[in-house]
């Protein structure tokens, strides 16, 4: 038999033998799969449906308050400018001190204008921006970790006043893990993940998602708060915002002159 007709039968009875087993054991479809898929499909129509999916990029405006023992630390005030899925402007003004980070995917760069530094991110940097991406339930609803996590329904988790959330959770290729609680209205409520503290300790980080507003046919929450360990560290509350605005790709690309980025950024 000649090599290629040996590859053919090969080939051929690799076929024969699947679908022979295939018609005798039917793929059944994994229930704690198909829970988990429908509870994201409750969020995306909660959210917008189609609207929500279509979104190209978001436009959003507000101030941000960094707690220290319950108090407020600092305060600013910020303009976030995302365009899906991976690039990303937020601006930074602090009594009229501007502090500029921008990420296009595995690049990033930032302008501290108190510290006089204008650079490349480190990778430090550029790693916690790609671990904000991922525990987004942005990434879980528009599915853009598919091919790199594995999705499965954890079940209900007591939330507040007796009521329970739906969780689902993501394991990625590399072992990160994520876990996203919706209520029962497939509202996003909270996103449960770990990472590495000091001296080899563990740090349970919590977003938590509330005040729902809707733009544009579209459902944001309005005030994100930050918990570490159970203590609050900041909460960023949304004054306004815009999707499927015109975004300039010039914003992303980092300007010879740091001087030009103390401007107020207009769109």
């Amino acid at each position: 038999m000649s090599r290629r007709l040996s590859v053919i039968y090969t080939l051929f009875l690799a076929i024969f033998c699947a679908a022979a087993v295939s018609a005798q054991t039917p793929v059944r479809p994994d229930p704690q799969t198909e829970k988990a898929e429908a509870v994201i499909a409750k969020a995306v129509a909660k959210l917008g449906g189609q609207a929500y999916l279509n979104a190209q990029n978001s436009v959003g405006e507000g101030n941000l308050s960094l707690l220290q023992e319950g108090r407020i630390g600092a305060y600013m005030t910020f303009i976030d400018v995302i365009v899906f899925p991976d690039r990303e402007r937020t601006d930074f003004d602090e009594r009229g001190s501007k502090t500029v980070q921008v990420n296009t995917g595995d690049t990033g760069w930032i302008y501290e204008e108190h510290l006089e530094r204008f650079g490349e991110q480190t990778e430090s940097q550029i790693e916690g921006f790609k671990r904000a991406i991922r525990t987004h339930f942005d990434t879980l609803l528009r599915g853009g970790w598919k091919g790199e996590a594995e999705l499965s329904y954890v079940g209900r988790r007591p939330s507040t006043l007796g009521k329970r959330n739906d969780v689902l959770k993501l394991e990625f290729e590399d072992g990160f893990v994520v876990e996203y609680e919706f209520d029962d209205e497939g509202l996003p409520m909270k996103t449960v993940y770990t990472t590495a503290g000091p001296d080899d300790t563990v740090l349970t980080e919590e977003n938590r998602y509330g005040r729902y507003i809707t733009s544009g046919g579209i459902l944001y929450p309005s005030v994100v708060d930050r918990y570490t360990n159970d203590v609050h560290i900041f909460r960023a509350t949304y004054e306004s915002m815009e999707f499927n605005k015109r975004i300039p790709d010039e914003i992303f690309v980092k300007p010879d002159d740091p001087k030009k980025l103390r401007k107020k950024l207009k769109l």
